[in-house]
């Protein structure tokens, strides 16, 4: 599928786990094991956001947004805790990231 990443990952409660939806490709496979009889309007919706950026129709992050949009129209949306340092930006002064 190539750089299909997202800027920021997509982080959904599955029971006890926290799954991590981090690009297209890990949407489309959270997606497709979507119980059939739990699907709907919301989940179509994120499920042709994908397809139109698999096919670079659509920025990625418009399909990513819609995959968390569809996580927290059934409650599983999970956001973070606290922000990872990759995701801060706050430098350390040597071009790294600080710890």
């Amino acid at each position: 599928m190539g750089d299909r990443t997202f800027d920021r990952p997509v982080l959904v409660k599955d029971g006890q786990f926290i799954q991590e939806i981090g690009s297209l490709e890990d949407a489309f496979d959270f997606l497709d094991e979507w119980p059939r009889e739990r699907r709907g309007p919301i989940f179509e919706t994120a499920f042709r956001a994908c397809q139109r950026a698999y096919d670079g129709q659509i920025p990625l992050s418009v399909a990513r947004d819609a995959v968390a949009g569809f996580a927290r129209s059934v409650k599983i949306l999970q956001e973070p805790l606290a922000p990872l340092p990759w995701m801060s930006g706050t430098r350390s002064g040597r071009g790294g990231v600080a710890a």
